[in-house]
């Protein structure tokens, strides 16, 4: 009787089931299987489950069915494996372009290469203290990934700046190929190409005025002789009040960008949318330490928030990403893009073979660009701490291939004589007032879009198109009064996430509180974060990393360490992969359910920790044991796979 129930019958009837029943249910025979997939009962569940604001659309081209499969089983949340070779914090971790490796760096001196496979495994490692290195930061890959950058941090006084960049050759057995110095520290560094990267050097003009130099270097410096250009000085900035360029990187530029073309700064405010004898510093803290001696501590409750902006939302199940309609609208035009994946393979053979499409040469010169690109900073204006995001405009241009060699030296030193007797002849000219901008404006560049986000910048992110920039940053009061620049307002112990469009330079997210942040001014440190496709993820204080769905904004895991979380790293080639990295000394590898299930890793009775998720209507299975739970979601999704393929019919 009941194989013969009419479909209103028995769609009333399904939707009083759990997920769980209704895959159950879908097995009975050909017409339950038909009911069991509506999509009506699957919307229900999702919104019911994931706790996601009900206005919030689906992707285009997928169904409500896929994409609670997705969020239950191809999620990043089963700790696969735990790496201790690091003996200090791990501070960060990157991938490769073509997922085959990723890169750690630690207070160890260390960095080490890994292979991305199950189980992963150190390819190489390489000792930076033989350099003078105090630590490793941070590292990053060139396009063709067959060079690494990594930044790093040198011995020396307990207030010094200075940092050096090193490059590492993955063809050639990690064989460190140039060094670069690098300050302050925490500018890191980064890739302008694929055989150029970009360096920082600070130099103080006056009382609390620097100014900050941009190098643009080859990454292979051998010269063939003295003409041979290998550096080349791009840009230099005016900082005031003691701040400086810090976290550069570089994206593309995309068509329609907005940015700012005449004199006037264009400036945007958002609001709230190793001594040993000392206490062990957590993560990578600020470089200007010295010029802040006031240590500041300051209770959260000092920290106003305007909870007019925070939208309801049921702390169990985090904190959510709110999106205007603005970021709805591209999302929606570019929607299959934006979440298509690449599954092509990437062969060995294929190392340095990669077309790099803006690298070409000329005979007066080398052109590294076929395109405009953006360079994007962390910098300072009413305080030191950096508390603004700077944009520049890089146009293309020639990196030339040889110097032109100048005069000779008969010509230098008559040159040099006649202004001897030029200056013996007159009064020496009167030294610039580096206090006074307008007076020096024109020695220095300019920066063409700075958006102030009233708050300690502490991390940033490019989604893979380049089209939006996550950043986290821990908010001042508001209306909070700057009397002194080097005593910077209290910051609030909790991180914000906000998401900026590249195209219009305009906020179109914001989560507020995302995670917990403990340190004061002077001890804060970044905490990094990253994003792909599908998820967005970041490290915390609370000793957690978290990961939201991008699309949705929700809150979906949490993956707990023994101390704070420094960085995270998805696989660019497989969403379904993500890298944790803690004080405590460890790497977590992440994995999805459906790679669980692939890799076989259920057999043995072995139990794998899993990530804490935030998920309603849990209660049954949180009494089922880690190992359990996952054999019973693989076998839930698993036989409702086999059905959709070929229902059973049991009539």
């Amino acid at each position: 009787m009941w194989t013969f129930l009419p479909f209103p019958a028995l769609y009333k009837i399904f939707q009083h089931l759990d997920y769980k029943d209704l895959l159950s249910a879908s097995e009975v025979c050909q017409s339950w299987y038909e009911v069991s997939r509506d999509d009506f009962l699957w919307k229900k569940l999702f919104f019911l489950h994931f706790g996601i604001d009900k206005s919030v659309p689906i992707i285009s081209g997928k169904t409500w069915y896929e994409e609670f499969k997705r969020l239950c089983y191809n999620v990043p949340v089963v700790q696969t494996e735990t790496c201790n070779e690091h003996r200090h914090q791990v501070l960060h971790v990157s991938f490769s372009h073509n997922g085959k490796y990723f890169a750690t760096c630690s207070k160890d001196g260390y960095v080490l290469l890994w292979n991305s496979t199950y189980p992963v495994e150190i390819k190489y490692s390489r000792d930076m203290n033989s350099f003078s290195w105090k630590y490793t930061q941070y590292s990053q890959f060139n396009e063709s990934d067959t060079l690494l950058l990594v930044s790093g941090v040198h011995f020396g006084t307990p207030h010094s700046t200075s940092g050096e960049i090193a490059v590492f050759n993955l063809m050639a057995g990690f064989e460190l190929q140039c060094r670069v110095v690098n300050k302050p520290y925490d500018i890191y560094g980064t890739w302008y190409n694929d055989q150029h990267l970009l360096s920082g050097d600070l130099h103080w003009l006056a009382h609390l005025v620097s100014s900050s130099s941009l190098w643009l270097n080859k990454a292979s410096q051998e010269a063939e002789s003295e003409h041979v250009p290998i550096t080349h000085n791009m840009f230099r900035f005016y900082n005031r009040n003691a701040s400086s360029i810090r976290a550069i990187m570089i994206a593309k530029c995309l068509p329609n960008s907005e940015f700012a073309t005449g004199d006037e700064v264009q400036e945007e405010e958002l609001f709230f949318f190793e001594d040993r004898r000392q206490p062990p510093e957590h993560g990578n803290p600020v470089s200007h330490r010295d010029i802040n001696a006031v240590q500041c501590t300051h209770d959260s409750a000092s920290v106003s928030v305007d909870n007019s902006k925070v939208k309801s939302s049921n702390v169990d199940l985090g904190n959510p990403i709110w999106y205007n309609s603005d970021y709805r609208q591209v999302e929606s035009e570019f929607c299959d893009e934006l979440l298509e994946d690449s599954d092509d393979d990437f062969e060995e053979d294929d190392f340095g073979k990669d077309e790099v499409e803006d690298e070409s040469s000329e005979e007066e010169g080398e052109q590294l660009t076929r395109s405009d690109k953006y360079l994007i900073f962390t910098t300072g204006y009413k305080t030191y701490t950096p508390h603004q995001i700077g944009f520049k405009r890089i146009k293309p241009f020639t990196f030339p291939k040889r110097l032109d060699p100048g005069p000779s030296l008969k010509e230098r030193l008559i040159l040099r004589e006649r202004k001897k007797e030029l200056l013996r002849q007159s009064s020496p000219p009167p030294d610039p007032n580096w206090l006074d901008f307008e007076s020096v404006a024109d020695r220095f560049d300019k920066i063409d879009h700075v958006i102030d986000l009233h708050g300690h910048i502490v991390g940033m992110g490019l989604s893979p198109d380049h089209r939006y920039l996550y950043v986290n940053s821990r908010s001042w009061p508001q209306g909070y009064k700057i009397s002194n620049p080097l005593d910077p307002p209290p910051i609030a112990q909790e991180i914000d996430i906000h998401v900026i469009d590249l195209v219009t330079l305009k906020q179109v997210g914001t989560m507020l509180r995302a995670h917990k942040a403990y340190t004061s001014n002077s001890e804060c440190f970044f905490i990094f974060l990253d994003v792909c496709n599908q998820y967005v993820a970041s490290g915390a204080e609370d000793k957690h990393g978290y990961l939201w769905d991008r699309h949705y904004g929700v809150c979906l895991v949490k993956y707990p360490h023994a101390d704070v979380v420094n960085s995270v790293a998805f696989n660019p080639k497989d969403p379904e992969m993500l890298v944790t990295t803690s004080d405590d000394h460890t790497i977590k590898v992440w994995r999805s359910r459906s790679k669980v299930k692939e890799l076989n890793l259920f057999g043995g009775g072995a139990s794998l920790p899993t990530g804490i998720e935030f998920r309603k209507n849990r209660s049954k299975d949180s009494t089922q044991k880690p190992s359990t739970l996952l054999l019973h979601h693989s076998l839930v999704w698993t036989g409702m796979d086999s059905q959709a393929r070929s229902p059973l019919s049991r009539e």
